[in-house]
């Protein structure tokens, strides 16, 4: 009887740490193809950058200079009826830019708003601190209007990669519009 138990529990055990096993060995497939999925995510947004002449601001920066009431334009490039009007970071302004990259103003792109208008959400002053962002980190839209803010000749404009969800994600208050 007790080498039948022994035999049980040792079969059972043998059950249990295979099964274990086996999900480590597809877990580390998935954390693998993660990874490749996070590299190619992280490399785009280095080159992004790079080719966009901004700089990249973090969740807990953000948090920190609107806390502080830092003197900034923040730029919601999400669609106003879509997104933007649901809820956006506190006191962000609204101009929608397109995911693929915009070499040329198009008014289709931007909910008919012109560079003028554009310009006039953040303000004369060129050297006041843009934080400009979108979705998530694979969103683009926010490279768009960066871009299009250093075009302008703002000289200090940050992207915002984490975008409203990252913003939600760390327990952040949002705003809805009307």
């Amino acid at each position: 009887m007790r080498t039948q138990r022994t035999t049980l529990l040792t079969g059972f055990s043998a059950l249990i740490l295979s099964i274990f096993l086996s999900s480590l060995v597809f877990a580390e497939g998935n954390l693998f193809e993660k990874e490749v999925e996070t590299e190619t995510v992280a490399v785009k947004l280095v080159r992004d950058t790079a080719k966009g002449g901004y700089d990249l601001i973090t969740t807990a920066e953000l948090k920190a200079l609107i806390d502080a009431k830092k003197d900034m334009v923040v730029v919601d490039t999400m669609p106003f009826e879509a997104s933007y009007k649901a809820n956006h970071i506190p006191g962000a302004k609204q101009c929608l830019f397109p995911i693929p990259d915009m070499t040329a103003w198009d008014t289709k792109e931007t909910e008919g708003k012109t560079q003028k208008d554009f310009e006039k959400i953040l303000g004369p002053d060129k050297n006041r601190l843009i934080v400009v962002y979108c979705g998530f980190v694979k969103c683009t839209r926010s490279h768009n209007g960066a871009v299009w803010a250093k075009k302008l000749g703002y000289k200090n404009v940050k992207r915002y990669t984490g975008g409203i969800y990252a913003w939600k994600g760390a327990g952040n208050s949002v705003e809805s519009a009307k």
